[in-house]
């Protein structure tokens, strides 16, 4: 039977990088983005199995569990919360608790956080019969004051990360695994100017690939994990030491 992963914030980084690494291997990728699907992107059948969504909208993400239900049409092997945001100021600085406005904070917990709560719960049953796993894209801002990132972001992931240990406590007697992934500074189209200055303080001395991302996530759902589960994998060259 082809496994079958759903992930969001498929459009680029990470989320692109992770779609190739489980097509190759042969698994069918449902796509969810607030994106339209872009004819560029090189996997198979991508069109048909994307889904258009905007997580930030709770009620968008609820209406969204049925359709991607349908498309599934069987088990879910794989759930990849990968989607996130973080705001800048008007000039690309940081927002700190003082100058991120609340209705800001709350779609970045709705993406970042809820999103991946609604998403596992809805899709329990999908996941209790493929024995599936679930993998949490957290960050490593979530357990330091990061030079980039802002407070919003930064606590959505930490709450991630908390979540993580909740959900393997109550999806373990479903035969459900969930890990997340925490990672450092990897080569985006988004890094912040000044990414520089803090990978010259890394011991790898250099950025991570979005593809060195995708193989941890491909590890944590496939058959080379079936008794890790509750944990949150570093992947930031060393940067956490």
């Amino acid at each position: 039977m082809q496994k079958t992963l759903l992930l969001t914030g498929a459009s680029r980084g990470i989320g692109h990088a992770t779609v190739k690494r489980f097509s190759q291997e042969g698994w069918r990728v449902l796509t969810c983005s607030r994106q339209p699907f872009d004819p560029r992107c090189p996997w198979p059948e991508g069109e048909k199995n994307h889904i258009q969504l905007d997580l930030s909208d709770p009620a968008d993400a609820i209406n969204a569990v049925e359709l991607i239900r349908e498309r599934l049409d069987g088990p879910l092997h794989g759930l990849a919360n990968n989607a996130g945001i973080s705001p800048k100021g008007p000039n690309g600085e940081r927002l700190n608790t003082f100058t991120t406005d609340l209705m800001d904070w709350g779609k970045v917990f709705h993406v970042n956080f809820f999103s991946s709560v609604i998403l596992a719960r809805g899709l329990r049953d999908e996941l209790a019969a493929a024995k599936g796993s679930i993998v949490n894209v957290t960050s490593i801002a979530g357990s330091r004051v990061h030079p980039f990132a802002g407070a919003a972001y930064a606590t959505s992931k930490a709450a991630l990360a908390a979540l993580t240990r909740e959900m393997a406590h109550d999806f373990g007697p479903l035969g459900v695994r969930v890990n997340a992934i925490a990672p450092g500074e990897v080569e985006t189209a988004i890094l912040s100017p000044g990414t520089d200055r803090i990978v010259d303080g890394l011991p790898m001395k250099r950025l991570g690939q979005p593809s060195e991302v995708a193989d941890v996530i491909y590890y944590l759902c496939s058959d080379q994990s079936t008794y890790v589960t509750g944990t949150e994998i570093e992947i930031n060259g060393g940067q956490h030491v």
